[in-house]
């Protein structure tokens, strides 16, 4: 029973270390964040940010990573 508990929890940290990788990496990447269609209000007192078309592109990239990896 510990077998399988150890390899997800071995596969969770690896996703944590990825992840922060990346938080770390995307100050150095100028279009994260950026692209046309992501919404970006500013008024005087509050700001809006919704990320759409970044969020879409990071869905792709992870879904053909993921598929990939799945084909055996």
């Amino acid at each position: 029973m510990t077998g399988p508990l150890g390899k997800f929890l071995i596969l969770i940290g690896v996703i944590l270390v990825a992840v922060g990788g990346l938080f770390l990496l995307a100050n150095k990447l100028p279009f994260i964040g950026k692209l046309p269609g992501d919404i970006f209000i500013r008024k005087d007192h509050f700001s809006f940010y919704c990320p759409v078309t970044t969020c879409i592109l990071i869905s792709i990239i992870l879904s053909v990573i993921l598929w990939l990896f799945s084909r055996r």
